[in-house]
């Protein structure tokens, strides 16, 4: 029985991808990231930058962007309108999250 390999990243704040990297990474052509970036559904690092970088995070949003964008057929528009919600979700999310372990426990 043959055993397939897969290659895995440890993504963390701090790193950070290439446009070449993060098509390649991402399964998408450099030309639909620039087309992301248009809509507003991508933003990279350093937007005024010559050489755009992206953080790890956004190798999560490019992925869900692209198959939310297949799955439901979202014009450019609707697809920057739902990562943007999707994202904000997972900011309200995360600030529950920080707000329940300030809580006192309750003693059993």
């Amino acid at each position: 029985m043959p055993i397939d390999l897969t290659e895995a990243f440890w993504l963390h704040e701090q790193c950070t991808f290439s446009m070449a990297e993060i098509s390649e990474l991402s399964g998408l052509s450099e030309r639909e990231l620039r087309e992301m970036i248009d809509d507003g559904t991508l933003v990279p690092v350093n937007p005024e930058s010559s050489q755009w970088l992206f953080g790890a995070d956004r190798l999560t949003t490019i992925r869900t962007a692209c198959r939310l964008g297949k799955d439901f057929e979202l014009d450019s528009q609707s697809l920057a309108l739902a990562v943007g919600l999707l994202e904000r979700i997972h900011a309200l999310e995360a600030e529950v999250m920080e707000l329940r372990a300030k809580l006192p426990r309750e003693i059993t």
